[in-house]
């Protein structure tokens, strides 16, 4: 994204009082001790096992690691996550 327009979409999100995560498309992660991982704005899941989850995002991918590890739910731009949680990375691009 050009230098301008990710100043215009900070400037729109600043006056019209919305999240900067819509306006900039950024994941929105949501933890719940080390047990549930709820992620939103991601773009397909790359490798699923019991232990590591990698998520596409628009600028990145993302990284969970843990132990007995499910999917819950998937949506086209939501996930939830269950097990236990040890390590989330985030690894831009």
């Amino acid at each position: 994204m050009g230098r301008l327009k990710r100043r215009i979409h900070t400037f729109a999100a600043a006056v019209l009082d919305v999240p900067e995560d819509v306006v900039h498309d950024l994941p929105r992660i949501t933890m719940i001790g080390n047990r549930q991982l709820y992620i939103e704005n991601h773009r397909g899941v790359l490798n699923f096992t019991p232990t590591e989850l990698h998520l596409d995002l628009t600028a990145g991918q993302l990284r969970i690691e843990g132990k007995e590890l499910v999917i819950r739910a998937i949506l086209p731009e939501e996930v939830f996550i269950e097990g236990t949680i040890q390590t989330i990375h985030y690894e831009p691009r």
